[in-house]
């Protein structure tokens, strides 16, 4: 959702890498459509999303057959969260233990096939819009309580959305603060926060009623979805320590932080105020969690194919199977009934600095000569995912396949397409510098995209960048990078939150992620008028042909893969199941086997 986007970068653990990010991604999954577009998004069928209603969103949560309370489950990551602030919480791997702590107004209710509705959490039902989408009312459950028994308010709602504004959180999502303001990138200017005593105009809430009301700037027939993303978690406003929340969250979820020692371990107990009449989506079986950091994927997963002393009741957090393992997990009949997997959200690809490469027909030249099946072979061959030729994702409302660019006959590449290309603009021998994340796995990629781009007559220069540093290094708009590995994965599943983020021209600056500096009227155009429309299903047609039109006359990516992941965990570990939106083991759905 994540980088989960520095903002928000999903981590990714492809059958073959094992140690990468996925940028954005999502905080959420999420969609629209439906006959009643007054009403705000309705229904989503490319990823088998709904929008549930006022009983579905009404405790508790379905039970699952087999399952029994109780026992203690253990999570094993190389890293530890980075922040448990919901506010700070952006990247996919936090809203995991996320899941298990905080409460949003809306969230995902996501049954054993992974077939996902979005339902009210701590709100009654998924939101009343009025005024064109543009006013948008909850009310609050009757029984919330956090950790301390105290009532989980209206004003706590509220002051989550306020404190987003605080000069200290940087690191969140920020839809909703610019819904609210009108002010765009410059959302902080209109809004300093309620530490100063004051409130957001935009927010009305009735205490007797106990409703919210969002007033927005700008018409959002989603934010319905919006809402579900951590960045949006209820906060209380008289246990609230600002900076010092981030390392000891008040927890309104089914468990609370008992210990954490930072990237070494952290240990969550019941939380005894959590209602489960309260919560439509939370089994929470388990008696706790014991969470273990620095545990890398390949020791993790022969720790999981042991499977010995408490290891046999351990899950992976985040982090799949890695490509070393990976035939073993799925030859082997026994290893394999451990196992459950999913595609990713979002989509990698390859930018290119339209900035830089400024020849429609040499990026168009660079997409044919990419090689895509040599790269899946390194990644782990067919299991680690699908070739990609769209921008958007297969689980994006709307999303039509096409293959402009004949990517997916003719995976392998095609040089002579490319030098076409290159002799028609004049451009033979033109030099390509391609930076990447230095990691063992795309330090082989390297050699086959250096080989290809020489068959099909270019000069690449091979450019490895420090991992740590690679998103802050291809995020200045100064870089000196023709093409850059990289990756997206949307807040929810609708295209605005693909295609704003990568394309929009006000989506360009240092620290943000339009890396191909892609600026074209049209699709700025394009971009705000999409945005607005209240159905959508007819606004994922509209997305649909503007993610073709970009692809064709502007070149601005090489799509590479929807990606696969696959989890192994212990014997005795029952309901382990892929997150569809956060491509993580779902925990709340865990329960140890008698």
């Amino acid at each position: 959702m994540s980088l989960s986007r520095r903002n928000f970068v999903i981590a990714t653990s492809v059958a073959a890498a094992g140690t990468t990010v996925l940028s954005a991604c999502s905080s959420g999954n999420g969609g629209g459509g439906g006959s009643s577009p007054s009403g705000g998004a309705t229904e989503y069928t490319g990823a088998k999303v709904t929008v549930g209603t006022k009983a579905d969103s009404t405790g508790p949560a379905p039970e699952i057959s087999g399952a029994k309370k109780g026992g203690t489950i253990y999570g094993l990551a190389p890293d530890d969260f980075s922040h448990l602030d919901p506010q700070r919480i952006y990247y996919a791997y936090n809203s995991t233990v996320a899941l298990l702590l905080h409460r949003c107004l809306t969230g995902y209710k996501i049954d054993s096939s992974g077939k996902q509705k979005l339902v009210g959490d701590l709100a009654t039902d998924t939101g009343k819009a009025s005024n064109g989408n543009k006013t948008w009312t909850f009310t609050l459950k009757d029984g919330l309580k956090w950790e301390d028994g105290s009532e989980l308010t209206v004003e706590d709602v509220r002051h989550a959305f306020e404190r987003s504004f605080a000069k200290f959180i940087t690191e969140g999502a920020n839809y909703a603060q610019m819904a609210l303001t009108g002010a765009g990138g410059k959302w902080r200017d209109a809004y300093e926060g309620p530490y100063g005593g004051k409130h957001l105009d935009a927010i009305v809430i009735d205490k007797a009623k106990k409703t919210i009301t969002f007033n927005l700037k700008e018409a959002k027939p989603d934010f319905n979805f919006t809402l579900a993303m951590h960045s949006y978690a209820a906060v209380p406003v008289k246990l609230d320590t600002k900076e010092k929340y981030d390392k000891n969250p008040v927890a309104c979820g089914p468990y609370k932080i008992k210990n954490h020692t930072t990237d070494k371990s952290m240990t969550l107990t019941r939380n005894k105020n959590w209602d489960p009449a309260t919560d439509s989506i939370r089994n929470a079986y388990p008696d706790g969690f014991e969470f273990t950091f620095g545990v890398e994927t390949l020791d993790g997963t022969d720790r999981f194919i042991a499977d010995q002393g408490n290891d046999q009741f351990a899950v992976s957090i985040y982090k799949g199977v890695p490509a070393e393992r990976i035939q073993k997990v799925l030859t082997d009949p026994e290893l394999k009934k451990r196992t459950f997997n999913g595609l990713l959200t979002g989509t990698y690809y390859y930018a290119i600095n339209t900035k830089r490469v400024t020849d429609l027909k040499v990026r168009q030249a660079i997409i044919h000569a990419w090689p895509l099946e040599q790269i899946r072979k390194i990644y782990g061959g067919p299991s680690s995912g699908d070739f990609a030729s769209t921008i958007l994702s297969p689980d994006i409302i709307g999303r039509e396949k096409f293959d402009v660019y004949g990517k997916l006959k003719k995976p392998a590449g095609d040089p002579a397409a490319a030098k076409k290309l290159l002799k028609e603009a004049g451009k033979e021998g033109q030099k390509i510098v391609y930076a990447f994340p230095q990691d063992p796995t795309y330090n082989k990629t390297k050699v086959v995209i250096e080989n290809a781009l020489k068959a099909a007559g270019f000069t690449p220069v091979i450019k490895p960048v420090d991992s740590t540093s690679y998103y802050d290094q291809i995020q200045q708009i100064d870089n000196n990078y023709d093409v850059m590995w990289f990756g997206w994965s949307p807040d929810w599943p609708t295209a605005y939150t693909m295609i704003q983020p990568l394309f929009d021209g006000d989506a360009i600056g240092n620290g943000m992620n339009n890396v191909s500096q892609t600026n074209v009227s049209w699709i700025n155009e394009g971009i705000k008028k999409n945005a607005v429309i209240a159905d959508q299903q007819t606004a994922g047609k509209a997305w649909a042909a503007l993610d073709k039109r970009i692809m064709t006359e502007v070149a601005p990516i090489i799509p590479e893969m929807y990606q696969r992941r696959y989890y192994v965990h212990g014997s005795k570990v029952g309901g382990a199941q892929f997150d569809p939106n956060f491509s993580a083991t779902l925990l709340y759905k865990t329960f140890v086997k008698a």
